[in-house]
């Protein structure tokens, strides 16, 4: 490894020597290491540098491995204890090694505590994590939870969200696809899913700035309705809509699933990109609900991100619970497809979408990246750098199958009649 030492920062020594035992077993050493003081690591091996760890003060490694959690080091970068230059999403394998993949024994730890002590410890700024209140998928805390995800602002997410302001995951036919064209793509695939036709009721669930909905009216001559808990996508939705002369085809409520009277079911459901909101406990509400609204040989899309069977639910706190997705939660496909079996359902299809999230999210993290000061006008600093961590951390996720999205087709016989064609044919 290339050093490059600057002469009388105490500190400094400490961090370089911290460093080369942190970083002792990770080959190969694809980065740099620059201090405050101006104080380099390089690569090793001739390895090309992929990306460089900033650290912006004195007691920056501190910060970040104190309480050796994934928490504690997202919050770093959040607050600015150190910047990445370069790919982001080349760290998260770093960051993989230091939390999951290598064990420090006890005495390693006593020796680690007892350095990173020697280094000053820092203020921090404000916490801007989530507070809610109330009890838990309530139907006051769930509008908390959605709030403070999706209210910051519009502008904030047209910096990185394609022109119809499509958040979730697109559909490629090919990888260099622009995001508006896969987006369209995706939306288009969903109606054609469903078998959207001339007069049919579509119910979004979750309709965010109402991109579906309006897509479905203007090209399948459905009447739609989208509902969503955010006030600034409902705003948005219905500007859309007026503008768009079919505000007599299509409406947006501002009101939670749970809250819908099925006493006017509709011929067709969706919910894209909701279900991460839903936690285990109240999955078998959402699908009896989802049920309820549904007429017979209806049938209801469900979109969403869900997490291998042999990875174990997250323990404690974690960076998405607590700056990006409050209350969220990932089950495994199968516990989804169980649940709306034992509602009624019939399982019609199940299409995992993974490596089509890993190309939106690339897209998502580029466009936020060249958007850095529309984003923090619209936001603020905070606010970019959790939203570039959490879309960067999640390529990864995606590309390595930690997490998985799929689309899930949902059918409600009719004494066994289906009314879906024999073939699949007109999907594509």
């Amino acid at each position: 490894m290339i050093a490059v030492r600057q002469a009388g920062s105490r500190a400094a020594d400490v961090t370089l020597g911290l460093l080369d035992d942190l970083l002792s077993e990770y080959r190969p050493r694809d980065f740099g290491v620059r201090l405050w003081d101006g104080s380099y690591l390089g690569p090793t091996g001739g390895a090309p540098e992929r990306f460089t760890l900033v650290l912006r003060h004195p007691g920056a490694l501190r910060n970040m491995f104190w309480s050796g959690s994934e928490l504690a080091l997202a919050e770093a970068y959040v607050y600015g204890d150190f910047d990445i230059e370069g790919e982001l999403e080349s760290v998260f394998a770093l960051g993989d090694h230091l939390l999951v993949e290598r064990s420090f024994g006890v005495v390693e730890r006593l020796s680690l505590a007892r350095r990173l002590l020697q280094l000053p410890s820092n203020g921090r700024h404000e916490s801007k994590a989530v507070q809610l209140t109330g009890k838990r998928h309530s139907l006051r805390r769930d509008r908390e939870a959605i709030s403070y995800h999706y209210d910051r602002s519009n502008e904030f997410f047209a910096t990185f969200l394609d022109p119809r302001m499509v958040y979730s995951c697109a559909y490629f036919a090919r990888e260099d696809d622009d995001l508006a064209t896969a987006q369209r793509r995706k939306l288009d695939y969903i109606c054609r899913k469903l078998r959207l036709k001339q007069g049919d009721r579509l119910l979004d669930i979750g309709c965010g700035w109402g991109a579906l909905v309006l897509h479905a009216v203007q090209n399948y001559g459905v009447e739609a309705v989208g509902i969503t808990l955010s006030g600034r996508q409902a705003e948005l939705a219905e500007e859309r809509i007026r503008t768009a002369g079919v505000a007599d085809r299509c409406t947006i409520q501002l009101r939670d699933y749970r809250e819908l009277d099925a006493a006017e079911p509709f011929d067709k459901i969706s919910s894209i990109g909701m279900f991460e909101h839903v936690a285990e406990d109240v999955l078998a509400g959402y699908f009896a609900q989802a049920w309820r609204l549904l007429r017979p040989r209806g049938v209801f899309l469900n979109h969403g991100i869900s997490r291998p069977v042999d990875q174990p639910p997250r323990r404690g706190p974690s960076f998405l619970q607590k700056y990006v997705f409050p209350d969220g939660e990932l089950v495994p496909i199968s516990t989804a497809l169980r649940l709306g079996e034992e509602t009624g359902f019939e399982v019609r299809d199940v299409e995992s979408l993974r490596e089509h999230y890993v190309l939106t999210l690339r897209h998502w993290v580029h466009r936020l990246e060249e958007r850095h000061e529309d984003a923090v006008q619209a936001a603020d600093e905070v606010s970019y750098r959790v939203w570039l961590l959490y879309m960067a951390g999640s390529v990864h996720g995606f590309r390595t199958g930690r997490v998985n999205v799929h689309q899930t087709l949902f059918a409600k016989p009719d004494r066994g009649v289906s009314g879906l064609p024999l073939t699949r044919a007109d999907w594509y």
